[in-house]
């Protein structure tokens, strides 16, 4: 039996799986444009003719692929809801504060730099008052409320100044999205090309983390 006559039995046939690396290739695309759309025109303004032109579709061929406009934006603040969870994940606690805070502030920064776009979305689904994502949060807020804990352990171990965990928790998330949200403002001022090269992310990195280690009180 040839190699491919033994793909063939043991799943799918060539011809499908072709197909279905296109398909997963084609939902990449729409994915990629509807973040554009809905970054630039809000889940209001975006149109499904709007986002079937930036991904190089028909609109019918778009709603072979999606349910509709609000269940594409529901599955788009879902992924970057999953991307928060990876992003603020706390390592061991006995790592301690500047180790843990630290690779959390790093990690916030480099997908501010990297994915502009889908944090906007989420702040301005947040501006909103969250219609969308309030039913979506839970897992969120219990990770979150799992961090506070870990936060004020430390602070309980003179490892941290005292304060309010979940405002520690608040002040880092406020000055890394900065980076994301008004990544123009921040290069304008600074005199940088906007995109940033990697010495300039680094040397953000760096201020940053150091800034907030200090604002919190990190011994």
């Amino acid at each position: 039996m040839s190699i491919e006559e033994e793909r063939e039995s043991d799943g799918e046939a060539p011809a499908t799986r072709g197909r279905s690396r296109k398909y997963t290739q084609v939902l990449g695309l729409i994915n990629q444009a509807a973040i554009e759309v809905f970054a630039s025109e809000g889940l209001a303004g975006a149109s499904t003719q709007a986002i079937a032109d930036k991904a190089g579709l028909s609109k019918a061929q778009l709603h072979y692929y999606i349910e509709s406009k609000k269940a594409l934006y529901r599955q788009i603040l879902q992924d970057i809801l999953n991307d928060w969870i990876a992003v603020f994940g706390f390592a061991d606690e006995a790592f301690g504060p500047r180790k843990v805070l630290g690779d959390l502030i790093h990690r916030k920064m480099v997908f501010s730099f990297e994915h502009p776009l889908r944090s906007r979305i989420f702040t301005a689904e947040m501006m909103r008052g969250a219609p969308v994502l309030n039913t979506m949060m839970d897992t969120s807020k219990q990770r979150t409320d799992q961090a506070a804990a870990v936060i004020r352990n430390w602070m309980n171990q003179g490892l941290m100044d005292k304060a309010d965990p979940m405002l520690v928790l608040f002040h880092i998330w406020a000055v890394t999205q900065f980076y994301a949200d008004h990544a123009t403002q921040a290069a304008y001022f600074r005199n940088v090309a906007q995109d940033g090269d990697d010495k300039d992310r680094r040397y953000l990195i760096e201020q940053v983390t150091e800034f907030l280690l200090k604002g919190a009180g990190v011994k």
